[in-house]
Protein backbone atom coordinates (compact mmCIF):
# COMPACT_ATOMS: atom_id res chain seq x y z
CA UNK A 1 0.00 0.00 0.00
CA UNK A 2 1.55 3.38 -0.65
CA UNK A 3 0.83 6.81 0.63
CA UNK A 4 1.65 10.74 -0.14
CA UNK A 5 1.50 13.71 2.02
CA UNK A 6 2.31 16.98 1.58
CA UNK A 7 3.01 19.34 4.70
CA UNK A 8 0.08 21.45 6.31
CA UNK A 9 1.98 24.48 5.50
CA UNK A 10 2.01 24.07 1.52
CA UNK A 11 -1.25 22.85 2.05
CA UNK A 12 -2.60 26.25 3.40
CA UNK A 13 0.12 27.88 0.80
CA UNK A 14 -1.29 26.56 -2.97
CA UNK A 15 -3.90 24.63 -4.59
CA UNK A 16 -1.23 22.60 -5.45
CA UNK A 17 -0.91 20.91 -1.94
CA UNK A 18 -0.81 17.15 -2.13
CA UNK A 19 -1.95 15.65 1.06
CA UNK A 20 -2.43 11.92 1.80
CA UNK A 21 -2.93 9.51 -0.60
CA UNK A 22 -3.26 5.76 0.07
CA UNK A 23 -2.93 2.91 -2.07
CA UNK A 24 -3.05 -1.00 -1.24
CA UNK A 25 0.28 -3.43 -1.84
CA UNK A 26 -0.30 -4.31 -5.57
CA UNK A 27 -2.33 -7.78 -4.93
CA UNK A 28 -0.61 -8.60 -1.65
CA UNK A 29 -3.14 -10.64 -0.07
CA UNK A 30 -6.05 -8.17 -1.31
CA UNK A 31 -9.18 -10.44 -0.62
CA UNK A 32 -10.44 -12.19 2.52
CA UNK A 33 -10.37 -16.09 1.24
CA UNK A 34 -6.88 -15.91 -0.97
CA UNK A 35 -4.94 -15.37 2.50
CA UNK A 36 -5.86 -19.04 3.73
CA UNK A 37 -4.22 -20.09 0.28
CA UNK A 38 -1.22 -18.17 -0.17
CA UNK A 39 0.53 -20.44 -2.54
CA UNK A 40 -2.22 -19.02 -5.24
CA UNK A 41 -1.89 -15.35 -4.06
CA UNK A 42 -1.28 -13.42 -7.14
CA UNK A 43 0.64 -10.39 -5.95
CA UNK A 44 1.94 -8.36 -9.63
CA UNK A 45 1.25 -8.72 -13.06
CA UNK A 46 3.88 -7.12 -15.28
CA UNK A 47 3.34 -6.66 -19.44
CA UNK A 48 5.65 -4.85 -21.40
CA UNK A 49 8.19 -4.92 -24.73
CA UNK A 50 11.11 -6.10 -23.70
CA UNK A 51 13.86 -3.51 -23.33
CA UNK A 52 16.85 -5.91 -22.97
CA UNK A 53 18.86 -4.80 -26.02
CA UNK A 54 18.03 -7.38 -28.96
CA UNK A 55 14.78 -8.40 -27.56
CA UNK A 56 12.79 -5.18 -28.64
CA UNK A 57 10.22 -7.89 -30.77
CA UNK A 58 9.31 -9.68 -27.58
CA UNK A 59 6.80 -8.82 -25.12
CA UNK A 60 7.68 -9.85 -21.63
CA UNK A 61 5.03 -11.21 -19.47
CA UNK A 62 5.81 -11.75 -15.45
CA UNK A 63 2.97 -13.14 -12.54
CA UNK A 64 4.27 -13.34 -9.32
CA UNK A 65 3.08 -15.78 -6.48
CA UNK A 66 3.12 -16.22 -2.70
CA UNK A 67 3.88 -12.58 -1.51
CA UNK A 68 5.63 -11.25 1.42
CA UNK A 69 8.13 -14.73 1.44
CA UNK A 70 10.86 -14.37 4.54
CA UNK A 71 14.59 -15.41 2.75
CA UNK A 72 14.81 -17.85 5.79
CA UNK A 73 11.80 -19.64 5.64
CA UNK A 74 13.34 -22.99 5.78
CA UNK A 75 13.20 -25.97 6.18
CA UNK A 76 10.23 -26.10 3.87
CA UNK A 77 10.45 -22.73 1.68
CA UNK A 78 8.10 -22.17 -1.02
CA UNK A 79 7.43 -24.55 -3.69
CA UNK A 80 4.47 -24.25 -5.56
CA UNK A 81 0.84 -25.83 -5.38
CA UNK A 82 1.08 -29.34 -7.00
CA UNK A 83 -3.04 -29.15 -7.03
CA UNK A 84 -3.11 -25.62 -8.56
CA UNK A 85 -3.03 -24.37 -12.19
CA UNK A 86 -1.76 -21.28 -12.78
CA UNK A 87 -2.41 -19.12 -15.77
CA UNK A 88 -1.56 -16.00 -17.89
CA UNK A 89 -4.34 -15.08 -20.68
CA UNK A 90 -4.05 -12.71 -23.80
CA UNK A 91 -6.92 -10.77 -25.32
CA UNK A 92 -5.82 -9.81 -28.52
CA UNK A 93 -9.04 -9.03 -29.70
CA UNK A 94 -10.75 -6.48 -27.19
CA UNK A 95 -14.03 -8.74 -26.12
CA UNK A 96 -12.89 -9.46 -23.36
CA UNK A 97 -12.43 -13.04 -23.39
CA UNK A 98 -9.00 -15.01 -23.52
CA UNK A 99 -7.25 -15.66 -26.93
CA UNK A 100 -4.53 -17.23 -25.70
CA UNK A 101 -3.52 -18.98 -22.20
CA UNK A 102 -0.37 -20.20 -21.25
CA UNK A 103 -0.75 -22.88 -18.34
CA UNK A 104 1.21 -24.10 -15.57
CA UNK A 105 1.17 -27.51 -13.52
CA UNK A 106 3.49 -27.94 -10.75
CA UNK A 107 5.07 -31.27 -9.61
CA UNK A 108 6.89 -32.16 -6.50
CA UNK A 109 8.87 -35.10 -6.39
CA UNK A 110 11.65 -36.74 -3.33
CA UNK A 111 14.73 -38.20 -5.17
CA UNK A 112 14.90 -42.26 -4.75
CA UNK A 113 11.48 -42.96 -6.14
CA UNK A 114 9.71 -40.59 -4.12
CA UNK A 115 11.02 -41.98 -0.09
CA UNK A 116 13.91 -39.37 -0.41
CA UNK A 117 17.49 -39.61 0.81
CA UNK A 118 18.15 -41.20 3.70
CA UNK A 119 21.36 -41.88 6.13
CA UNK A 120 22.77 -44.51 7.67
CA UNK A 121 21.94 -44.22 11.71
CA UNK A 122 22.59 -47.00 13.69
CA UNK A 123 22.24 -49.94 11.37
CA UNK A 124 18.54 -48.20 10.23
CA UNK A 125 18.53 -46.24 6.89
CA UNK A 126 16.18 -42.81 8.13
CA UNK A 127 15.14 -40.18 5.61
CA UNK A 128 16.36 -36.48 6.55
CA UNK A 129 14.31 -33.86 7.59
CA UNK A 130 16.06 -31.08 5.08
CA UNK A 131 15.34 -29.97 1.21
CA UNK A 132 19.03 -30.28 0.73
CA UNK A 133 22.17 -32.69 1.97
CA UNK A 134 24.86 -30.59 0.70
CA UNK A 135 26.19 -27.84 -1.69
CA UNK A 136 24.52 -27.09 -4.80
CA UNK A 137 26.61 -25.88 -7.65
CA UNK A 138 25.44 -23.70 -10.68
CA UNK A 139 24.99 -27.29 -13.22
CA UNK A 140 24.88 -29.88 -10.30
CA UNK A 141 21.83 -30.29 -8.54
CA UNK A 142 22.17 -33.75 -7.30
CA UNK A 143 22.49 -32.73 -3.35
CA UNK A 144 18.56 -31.67 -3.33
CA UNK A 145 16.48 -33.76 -1.67
CA UNK A 146 12.93 -32.53 -3.61
CA UNK A 147 13.00 -31.92 -7.43
CA UNK A 148 10.06 -29.12 -8.39
CA UNK A 149 9.12 -29.62 -11.85
CA UNK A 150 6.51 -28.08 -14.08
CA UNK A 151 4.75 -28.18 -17.03
CA UNK A 152 3.35 -25.89 -19.68
CA UNK A 153 0.84 -25.85 -21.90
CA UNK A 154 -0.68 -23.12 -24.84
CA UNK A 155 -4.24 -23.12 -25.20
CA UNK A 156 -5.87 -21.03 -28.05
CA UNK A 157 -9.64 -20.42 -27.27
CA UNK A 158 -11.15 -20.81 -24.18
CA UNK A 159 -8.87 -21.91 -21.63
CA UNK A 160 -10.70 -24.93 -21.09
CA UNK A 161 -11.97 -26.29 -24.23
CA UNK A 162 -9.60 -24.47 -26.53
CA UNK A 163 -7.03 -26.31 -28.44
CA UNK A 164 -3.68 -27.30 -26.34
CA UNK A 165 -0.19 -27.92 -27.22
CA UNK A 166 2.72 -28.43 -25.15
CA UNK A 167 5.49 -25.88 -24.69
CA UNK A 168 8.94 -27.14 -24.87
CA UNK A 169 12.40 -26.90 -24.26
CA UNK A 170 14.52 -25.86 -27.41
CA UNK A 171 18.03 -25.91 -26.48
CA UNK A 172 19.35 -27.75 -23.35
CA UNK A 173 20.82 -27.12 -20.37
CA UNK A 174 22.33 -28.37 -17.33
CA UNK A 175 19.02 -29.69 -16.07
CA UNK A 176 16.57 -30.43 -19.02
CA UNK A 177 17.16 -32.03 -22.66
CA UNK A 178 16.37 -30.33 -25.78
CA UNK A 179 12.71 -31.28 -26.51
CA UNK A 180 11.53 -31.92 -23.02
CA UNK A 181 8.20 -30.73 -21.81
CA UNK A 182 8.77 -31.09 -18.23
CA UNK A 183 11.20 -28.66 -16.71
CA UNK A 184 12.73 -28.25 -13.67
CA UNK A 185 12.40 -25.15 -11.28
CA UNK A 186 15.38 -23.99 -9.24
CA UNK A 187 14.99 -24.51 -5.04
CA UNK A 188 14.49 -21.13 -3.41
CA UNK A 189 17.40 -19.15 -2.21
CA UNK A 190 18.55 -21.36 0.77
CA UNK A 191 21.61 -19.10 2.16
CA UNK A 192 25.21 -18.62 0.75
CA UNK A 193 27.01 -22.10 2.26
CA UNK A 194 24.19 -24.26 0.38
CA UNK A 195 24.56 -22.03 -2.67
CA UNK A 196 26.84 -19.92 -3.48
CA UNK A 197 26.79 -19.34 -6.48
CA UNK A 198 22.60 -18.78 -6.40
CA UNK A 199 22.86 -16.26 -9.74
CA UNK A 200 24.46 -19.17 -11.65
CA UNK A 201 22.64 -21.72 -10.91
CA UNK A 202 19.30 -19.80 -11.28
CA UNK A 203 20.53 -19.00 -15.10
CA UNK A 204 21.00 -22.59 -15.60
CA UNK A 205 17.09 -22.47 -15.09
CA UNK A 206 16.56 -19.54 -17.81
CA UNK A 207 14.98 -21.93 -20.51
CA UNK A 208 14.46 -21.04 -24.44
CA UNK A 209 11.32 -22.44 -25.14
CA UNK A 210 9.69 -23.62 -27.97
CA UNK A 211 5.70 -22.19 -28.37
CA UNK A 212 3.77 -23.84 -30.48
CA UNK A 213 2.57 -22.31 -33.80
CA UNK A 214 5.43 -19.62 -33.18
CA UNK A 215 8.98 -18.69 -33.35
CA UNK A 216 10.96 -19.20 -30.24
CA UNK A 217 10.96 -17.22 -26.81
CA UNK A 218 12.36 -17.75 -23.16
CA UNK A 219 10.57 -18.76 -19.95
CA UNK A 220 12.17 -18.14 -15.71
CA UNK A 221 9.65 -19.96 -13.22
CA UNK A 222 11.53 -19.28 -9.57
CA UNK A 223 12.49 -17.41 -6.67
CA UNK A 224 13.20 -13.68 -7.37
CA UNK A 225 14.04 -10.61 -4.85
CA UNK A 226 10.62 -8.86 -4.43
CA UNK A 227 10.00 -5.70 -6.85
CA UNK A 228 7.41 -4.21 -5.13
CA UNK A 229 7.80 -1.19 -3.08
CA UNK A 230 5.89 -0.22 -0.54
CA UNK A 231 5.40 1.51 3.33
CA UNK A 232 3.20 -1.03 4.41
CA UNK A 233 2.25 -0.26 8.56
CA UNK A 234 1.97 3.19 8.63
CA UNK A 235 -0.28 3.43 5.75
CA UNK A 236 -2.86 0.66 6.59
CA UNK A 237 -3.30 2.78 10.04
CA UNK A 238 -5.32 5.58 8.66
CA UNK A 239 -2.16 6.95 6.86
CA UNK A 240 -0.53 7.70 9.92
CA UNK A 241 2.61 8.47 7.99
CA UNK A 242 4.94 11.49 8.51
CA UNK A 243 4.09 14.54 5.86
CA UNK A 244 5.95 14.35 2.75
CA UNK A 245 5.95 15.95 -0.91
CA UNK A 246 8.40 15.19 -4.12
CA UNK A 247 8.43 17.96 -5.90
CA UNK A 248 10.43 16.10 -8.67
CA UNK A 249 13.55 17.84 -7.37
CA UNK A 250 14.89 14.19 -6.26
CA UNK A 251 14.45 10.38 -6.29
CA UNK A 252 15.96 9.74 -3.41
CA UNK A 253 13.04 7.75 -0.96
CA UNK A 254 11.19 9.42 1.27
CA UNK A 255 9.85 6.49 3.29
CA UNK A 256 10.91 2.88 3.91
CA UNK A 257 10.33 -0.11 2.17
CA UNK A 258 8.84 -2.36 4.27
CA UNK A 259 9.27 -5.53 1.91
CA UNK A 260 12.78 -4.91 0.54
CA UNK A 261 14.23 -7.96 2.58
CA UNK A 262 10.84 -10.04 0.96
CA UNK A 263 11.12 -12.78 -2.43
CA UNK A 264 8.56 -13.83 -4.65
CA UNK A 265 8.17 -16.59 -6.83
CA UNK A 266 7.89 -15.78 -10.72
CA UNK A 267 6.30 -17.23 -13.80
CA UNK A 268 8.42 -15.03 -16.35
CA UNK A 269 7.31 -15.59 -20.35
CA UNK A 270 9.27 -13.91 -23.06
CA UNK A 271 7.21 -14.25 -26.28
CA UNK A 272 7.22 -12.98 -29.67
CA UNK A 273 5.24 -10.08 -30.67
CA UNK A 274 3.69 -12.13 -33.19
CA UNK A 275 2.57 -14.94 -31.24
CA UNK A 276 -0.04 -12.34 -29.06
CA UNK A 277 -1.28 -9.75 -31.59
CA UNK A 278 -4.31 -10.56 -34.05
CA UNK A 279 -5.06 -7.26 -36.13
CA UNK A 280 -4.51 -5.29 -33.46
CA UNK A 281 -1.30 -4.31 -32.42
CA UNK A 282 -3.08 -3.69 -28.42
CA UNK A 283 -3.33 -6.93 -26.42
CA UNK A 284 -4.46 -7.30 -22.83
CA UNK A 285 -3.60 -9.59 -20.11
CA UNK A 286 -3.82 -10.97 -16.78
CA UNK A 287 -2.91 -13.82 -14.43
CA UNK A 288 -5.37 -16.79 -12.43
CA UNK A 289 -4.68 -18.99 -10.11
CA UNK A 290 -7.60 -22.30 -9.43
CA UNK A 291 -7.78 -24.54 -6.83
CA UNK A 292 -9.86 -27.69 -7.57
CA UNK A 293 -13.67 -27.94 -6.13
CA UNK A 294 -13.45 -30.87 -3.76
CA UNK A 295 -10.76 -31.57 -1.02
CA UNK A 296 -10.79 -34.76 1.26
CA UNK A 297 -8.01 -34.61 3.74
CA UNK A 298 -6.26 -37.62 4.75
CA UNK A 299 -5.89 -39.00 8.06
CA UNK A 300 -5.21 -42.20 9.97
CA UNK A 301 -7.94 -41.62 12.34
CA UNK A 302 -11.16 -41.03 10.61
CA UNK A 303 -14.90 -41.88 11.97
CA UNK A 304 -16.85 -44.69 9.82
CA UNK A 305 -17.30 -45.09 6.60
CA UNK A 306 -14.41 -43.76 5.71
CA UNK A 307 -11.33 -45.91 5.09
CA UNK A 308 -7.89 -44.55 7.27
CA UNK A 309 -5.54 -43.00 4.84
CA UNK A 310 -2.97 -41.53 6.35
CA UNK A 311 -1.32 -38.36 4.86
CA UNK A 312 1.83 -38.70 2.75
CA UNK A 313 4.67 -36.68 1.23
CA UNK A 314 2.84 -36.96 -1.73
CA UNK A 315 -0.78 -37.64 -1.27
CA UNK A 316 -2.01 -35.24 2.24
CA UNK A 317 -5.53 -34.92 0.50
CA UNK A 318 -7.38 -35.75 -2.30
CA UNK A 319 -8.47 -33.28 -4.47
CA UNK A 320 -11.27 -33.38 -6.93
CA UNK A 321 -13.89 -31.97 -9.00
CA UNK A 322 -13.70 -28.72 -12.01
CA UNK A 323 -10.84 -25.82 -11.67
CA UNK A 324 -12.50 -22.94 -9.45
CA UNK A 325 -10.22 -19.83 -10.01
CA UNK A 326 -9.39 -17.82 -6.60
CA UNK A 327 -6.78 -15.45 -7.40
CA UNK A 328 -6.87 -12.66 -10.08
CA UNK A 329 -4.88 -10.24 -11.51
CA UNK A 330 -4.45 -7.67 -14.56
CA UNK A 331 -3.64 -3.60 -13.61
CA UNK A 332 -2.77 -3.36 -10.11
CA UNK A 333 -4.62 -2.37 -6.96
CA UNK A 334 -8.00 -2.60 -8.68
CA UNK A 335 -9.38 -5.33 -6.34
CA UNK A 336 -7.27 -3.54 -3.14
CA UNK A 337 -8.67 -0.14 -3.56
CA UNK A 338 -11.66 0.02 -6.28
CA UNK A 339 -13.75 -3.35 -6.00
CA UNK A 340 -15.75 -3.42 -2.39
CA UNK A 341 -14.96 -5.15 0.70
CA UNK A 342 -17.91 -7.42 0.00
CA UNK A 343 -16.76 -8.09 -3.59
CA UNK A 344 -13.50 -9.36 -3.59
CA UNK A 345 -13.54 -12.78 -3.07
CA UNK A 346 -16.53 -12.38 -5.95
CA UNK A 347 -14.19 -10.54 -8.29
CA UNK A 348 -11.14 -13.08 -8.01
CA UNK A 349 -13.66 -15.56 -9.31
CA UNK A 350 -14.72 -13.66 -12.21
CA UNK A 351 -13.66 -13.25 -15.64
CA UNK A 352 -12.90 -9.97 -17.51
CA UNK A 353 -15.93 -10.58 -19.92
CA UNK A 354 -18.11 -10.08 -16.91
CA UNK A 355 -16.73 -7.46 -15.41
CA UNK A 356 -20.15 -4.85 -16.08
CA UNK A 357 -21.31 -6.72 -12.89
CA UNK A 358 -18.40 -4.13 -11.45
CA UNK A 359 -19.31 -0.96 -12.97
CA UNK A 360 -20.09 0.94 -10.17
CA UNK A 361 -16.81 0.56 -8.41
CA UNK A 362 -15.50 2.24 -11.16
CA UNK A 363 -17.95 4.94 -12.45
CA UNK A 364 -18.46 5.74 -9.03
CA UNK A 365 -15.83 4.75 -7.10
CA UNK A 366 -15.36 5.26 -3.29
CA UNK A 367 -11.21 5.43 -2.71
CA UNK A 368 -11.32 9.30 -3.94
CA UNK A 369 -14.31 10.33 -1.41
CA UNK A 370 -12.46 8.16 1.58
CA UNK A 371 -9.28 9.96 0.29
CA UNK A 372 -11.14 13.08 0.86
CA UNK A 373 -12.43 12.38 4.29
CA UNK A 374 -9.17 11.72 5.62
CA UNK A 375 -7.71 14.69 3.89
CA UNK A 376 -10.33 16.78 5.59
CA UNK A 377 -9.82 15.82 8.92
CA UNK A 378 -5.96 16.45 8.82
CA UNK A 379 -6.38 20.01 7.71
CA UNK A 380 -9.93 20.68 9.69
CA UNK A 381 -11.69 22.05 6.58
CA UNK A 382 -14.48 19.68 4.05
CA UNK A 383 -13.01 20.16 0.67
CA UNK A 384 -13.56 17.91 -2.46
CA UNK A 385 -9.98 17.19 -4.35
CA UNK A 386 -10.61 14.55 -6.46
CA UNK A 387 -13.11 15.01 -9.45
CA UNK A 388 -17.13 14.78 -8.93
CA UNK A 389 -18.31 13.95 -12.20
CA UNK A 390 -20.34 10.62 -12.46
CA UNK A 391 -19.78 8.50 -14.22
CA UNK A 392 -16.05 8.94 -14.03
CA UNK A 393 -15.84 7.82 -17.32
CA UNK A 394 -12.20 8.80 -16.70
CA UNK A 395 -11.47 5.74 -14.75
CA UNK A 396 -13.67 3.85 -17.39
CA UNK A 397 -10.74 4.53 -19.53
CA UNK A 398 -8.12 3.64 -17.08
CA UNK A 399 -9.37 0.44 -15.58
CA UNK A 400 -11.89 -1.14 -18.40
CA UNK A 401 -11.17 -0.06 -21.79
CA UNK A 402 -7.70 1.34 -22.38
CA UNK A 403 -6.97 5.95 -23.23
CA UNK A 404 -7.50 6.45 -26.31
CA UNK A 405 -4.65 6.72 -28.45
CA UNK A 406 -2.50 5.23 -26.02
CA UNK A 407 -3.68 1.42 -25.31
CA UNK A 408 -6.90 0.75 -26.02
CA UNK A 409 -8.25 -1.70 -28.56
CA UNK A 410 -10.29 -0.58 -31.73
CA UNK A 411 -12.65 -2.90 -30.46
CA UNK A 412 -12.79 -3.14 -27.27
CA UNK A 413 -15.21 -4.27 -24.36
CA UNK A 414 -15.25 -2.94 -20.92
CA UNK A 415 -13.03 -5.40 -18.97
CA UNK A 416 -10.63 -5.12 -16.55
CA UNK A 417 -6.85 -6.00 -17.72
CA UNK A 418 -3.21 -4.68 -18.07
CA UNK A 419 -3.39 -3.49 -21.54
CA UNK A 420 -0.12 -3.02 -23.77
CA UNK A 421 -0.04 -1.06 -27.33
CA UNK A 422 2.99 -3.48 -29.02
CA UNK A 423 3.70 -1.15 -31.33
CA UNK A 424 5.25 1.20 -29.04
CA UNK A 425 8.78 1.07 -28.85
CA UNK A 426 10.18 0.77 -25.40
CA UNK A 427 12.30 2.86 -23.50
CA UNK A 428 16.03 2.24 -22.73
CA UNK A 429 16.95 1.34 -19.20
CA UNK A 430 18.33 4.08 -17.48
CA UNK A 431 16.02 6.72 -19.57
CA UNK A 432 13.03 5.08 -18.03
CA UNK A 433 10.30 7.18 -15.93
CA UNK A 434 9.04 5.92 -12.74
CA UNK A 435 5.58 7.75 -13.77
CA UNK A 436 5.63 5.92 -17.10
CA UNK A 437 3.14 7.68 -19.83
CA UNK A 438 1.98 10.58 -17.84
CA UNK A 439 5.51 12.21 -18.03
CA UNK A 440 5.88 11.09 -21.51
CA UNK A 441 7.24 7.88 -21.52
CA UNK A 442 4.57 6.11 -23.54
CA UNK A 443 6.19 3.00 -23.09
CA UNK A 444 5.02 3.15 -19.18
CA UNK A 445 2.39 2.26 -17.40
CA UNK A 446 -0.59 2.38 -17.53
CA UNK A 447 0.49 1.14 -21.57
CA UNK A 448 1.86 -2.24 -20.29
CA UNK A 449 3.48 -2.20 -16.74
CA UNK A 450 7.75 -2.61 -16.11
CA UNK A 451 8.59 -3.18 -12.80
CA UNK A 452 10.45 -0.13 -12.61
CA UNK A 453 7.13 2.00 -13.06
CA UNK A 454 5.54 3.58 -10.16
CA UNK A 455 1.73 1.97 -10.34
CA UNK A 456 0.52 3.36 -6.58
CA UNK A 457 1.71 6.73 -7.35
CA UNK A 458 0.22 6.74 -10.96
CA UNK A 459 -2.71 5.25 -10.12
CA UNK A 460 -3.79 6.82 -6.94
CA UNK A 461 -3.28 10.10 -8.92
CA UNK A 462 -5.50 8.80 -11.92
CA UNK A 463 -7.69 8.33 -9.24
CA UNK A 464 -7.77 12.23 -8.19
CA UNK A 465 -8.31 13.15 -11.61
CA UNK A 466 -4.96 13.41 -13.79
CA UNK A 467 -6.76 12.09 -16.88
CA UNK A 468 -9.29 14.89 -17.17
CA UNK A 469 -5.76 17.53 -16.78
CA UNK A 470 -4.08 15.52 -19.45
CA UNK A 471 -7.30 14.91 -21.38
CA UNK A 472 -9.02 18.18 -21.15
CA UNK A 473 -12.68 17.36 -22.60
CA UNK A 474 -12.02 14.07 -23.81
CA UNK A 475 -14.00 12.51 -20.33
CA UNK A 476 -16.69 15.27 -19.48
CA UNK A 477 -14.91 16.32 -16.42
CA UNK A 478 -14.19 19.42 -15.04
CA UNK A 479 -10.49 19.86 -15.30
CA UNK A 480 -10.34 22.81 -13.76
CA UNK A 481 -11.50 21.55 -10.49
CA UNK A 482 -9.03 18.10 -9.49
CA UNK A 483 -6.38 20.28 -7.51
CA UNK A 484 -4.14 16.90 -6.62
CA UNK A 485 -4.27 16.25 -10.81
CA UNK A 486 -3.28 19.94 -11.46
CA UNK A 487 -0.46 19.62 -8.59
CA UNK A 488 0.71 16.37 -10.48
CA UNK A 489 1.00 18.23 -14.09
CA UNK A 490 2.97 21.35 -12.22
CA UNK A 491 5.52 18.90 -10.85
CA UNK A 492 4.27 17.90 -7.55
CA UNK A 493 3.81 14.12 -7.21
CA UNK A 494 1.40 12.33 -5.41
CA UNK A 495 3.13 9.73 -3.40
CA UNK A 496 3.65 7.06 -0.86
CA UNK A 497 7.42 8.35 -0.68
CA UNK A 498 9.17 4.54 -1.34
CA UNK A 499 10.34 5.10 -4.78
CA UNK A 500 10.57 2.38 -7.50
CA UNK A 501 13.26 2.89 -10.56
CA UNK A 502 14.30 0.97 -13.07
CA UNK A 503 17.63 0.88 -11.45
CA UNK A 504 16.77 -1.35 -9.08
CA UNK A 505 16.05 -4.12 -11.72
CA UNK A 506 18.23 -6.25 -13.81
CA UNK A 507 18.68 -5.00 -17.79
CA UNK A 508 18.17 -8.90 -18.97
CA UNK A 509 15.28 -11.40 -18.82
CA UNK A 510 13.69 -11.81 -16.51
CA UNK A 511 14.70 -8.69 -15.27
CA UNK A 512 13.75 -8.98 -11.12
CA UNK A 513 17.07 -9.64 -9.54
CA UNK A 514 18.65 -12.35 -7.59
CA UNK A 515 16.12 -13.49 -4.67
CA UNK A 516 17.63 -12.46 -0.84
CA UNK A 517 19.86 -15.58 0.80
CA UNK A 518 18.30 -17.60 3.38
CA UNK A 519 21.74 -16.82 5.33
CA UNK A 520 23.26 -13.65 5.20
CA UNK A 521 26.81 -14.92 6.00
CA UNK A 522 28.98 -15.81 2.80
CA UNK A 523 31.12 -18.78 2.21
CA UNK A 524 34.30 -17.66 3.78
CA UNK A 525 32.63 -16.89 6.68
CA UNK A 526 32.34 -20.29 7.88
Amino acid sequence: MRLRTLSAALFAAAAVALPGISAQASSHREAPFITEVPKVDGTDFYMFRSYEPGRENFVTIIANYMPLQDAFGGPNYFTMDPEALYEIHIDNDGDGKEDITFQFNFDNDLINKGDGFALNIGGKNVAIPLRQFGFVQPNDASALNEVEKFKVTMVTGDRRFGKRRTVTNAKSTSFVPAGAGTFIKPVDNIGNRTLPDYAGYAAQHIYDIHIPGCDDGRMFVGQRKEGFVVNLGETFDLINIKEKVDTGAGQNALEPNTIANKNITTLALEVPIGCLTDKDPVIGGWTTASLRQGRLLNSADVPFPFKPTPPTYEFPSLEGGPWVQVSRLGSPLVNEVVIGLKDKNKFNNSEPKDDAQFADYVTNPTLPELIDIVLSIENGTSIDFSPTNFPRNDLVAAFLTGIPGINQPANVKAAEMLRLNTSTVPTAKGSQKRLGAAVGDPAGFPNGRRPGDDVVDIEETVAEGVLCVLFPGAFQCDETNVPLANAFKAGATITDGAFVSDQDFDNAFPYLRTPVPGSPNGVSDF
